[in-house]
């Protein structure tokens, strides 16, 4: 079986974490020619599924296989949540898995922030996801973050293919 990496996104409302992995997600589908599984937390467990112009829909239209998890519910033909290597499981086969928030879990993370930066998350990150909003010399950022360009998809691939953590 050949590696399978996965690697987290977080960063707080609206700060473009769906639109990153959306353009991560087209690139290595289309262009790469990778599997991709994306799974997305709905920590509030608010989430309209598979509605046109919302995130499931978003993502489920890059051609990858999508799992919604929120406390009560995961959303890929089951009822109860799922722990990481069970939705993992249900994916089958890919090569990258993309996971949008759940910053607990033991995965490479990178932190997208647009105007200001919550230091709450420099615990979290592995790389900081930034565009010109972010003036990052006004900020404590640990040393062992890797700052990358929100708007260079190829630069956070790159990232990604070199950080993600290998799942079996």
């Amino acid at each position: 079986m050949k590696k399978r990496l996965a690697v987290a996104f977080t960063g707080p409302s609206n700060s473009g974490k769906t639109t990153l992995i959306l353009k991560v997600a087209r690139k290595m589908i289309h262009e790469m020619g990778l599997k991709v599984a994306i799974i997305k937390n709905d920590p509030k467990d608010k989430a309209t599924l598979d509605v046109p112009g919302k995130d499931s829909y978003k993502f489920s239209d890059t051609g990858a296989e999508v799992i919604v998890t929120s406390p009560t519910r995961t959303t890929y033909f089951s009822k109860r949540h799922k722990e990481l290597d069970e939705m993992i499981d249900m994916f089958g086969e890919f090569d990258v898995l993309l996971v949008e928030g759940l910053k607990t879990l033991p995965l490479p993370r990178i932190s997208i922030f647009r105007n200001s930066i919550d230091e709450d998350y420099f615990p979290f990150m592995n790389a900081l996801a930034i565009d010109h909003t972010i003036t990052i010399t006004n900020y404590p950022l640990p040393t062992s973050v890797d700052v990358l360009d929100l708007n260079n998809t190829d630069m956070v691939i790159d990232w990604i293919l070199t950080h993600a953590k290998v799942i079996e």
